[in-house]
């Protein structure tokens, strides 16, 4: 067997920013919303859905390791990742890990849809509360409240996973910041794509989100 390994680069600036930018955008719309900052909550978590559809899109458009399709595997190979020792490499997402960034995409946006219905019947409501009756969007507050327990929960989830690899020896995180990984010598890197398409991609997001949720916010700031 061959033990010989090469550094490569398998995450792009791109999906790196998403992946950091995330955390601490979550960290913030927790901290504003236990301290009452709604106006600034609410352009948090515009951001962050400028930074969700960024992500959805770069799935399909982006670089190798970033497409769903590439990481997004049958419960079959899931099972068997989860049976196999030792676990191989993965170059992206490992099986396991494809299945958790889906998740965590999927509870994020069900916090900002139901954030735009959401009131905390004082000063602030989403802006399409006007469309739901007060019982449906008092439910929907109680599903947006509720609902960032489970991201938290499978955040930690996430973190204890990244944890168990560092203590394998595969530090996730550092590969995360600088894009590399240590793989064997036979595995080819993979195709990433230019930063620009991405910052193409998210002007373009940015201005529909701003034209439509966020200068409202900011103008009040």
């Amino acid at each position: 067997m061959n033990s010989q390994s090469n550094k490569i680069k398998v995450w792009d600036f791109p999906t790196r920013f998403f992946h950091w930018a995330m955390v601490l955008l979550l960290v913030s719309l927790w901290w504003t919303a236990e301290n009452g900052e709604m106006q600034w909550h609410q352009v948090c978590a515009y951001l962050l859905m400028v930074l969700v559809v960024f992500r959805l899109v770069w799935g399909f458009l982006g670089s190798e390791t970033s497409l769903f399709k590439q990481f997004l595997v049958s419960p079959k190979r899931v099972v068997q990742y989860t049976l196999q020792q030792p676990k191989p490499n993965s170059i992206g997402h490992n099986p396991l890990g494809g299945y958790m960034v889906v998740l965590l995409l999927t509870l994020i946006i069900l916090q900002l849809g139901t954030g735009l219905f959401a009131t905390d019947d004082v000063f602030t409501e989403g802006p399409l509360m006007y469309l739901v009756s007060s019982d449906t969007a008092s439910w929907l507050t109680w599903l947006h409240k509720n609902n960032f327990n489970l991201i938290i929960a499978m955040s930690a989830v996430h973190i204890l996973a990244v944890a168990v690899h560092l203590l394998k020896g595969e530090n996730l995180i550092k590969a995360m910041f600088s894009g590399y990984k240590n793989m064997q010598a036979s595995i080819v890197a993979p195709k990433l794509c230019s930063p620009l398409l991405a910052l193409i991609i998210i002007a373009i997001i940015f201005s529909l989100v701003w034209f439509y949720l966020l200068a409202p916010v900011v103008s009040f700031l």
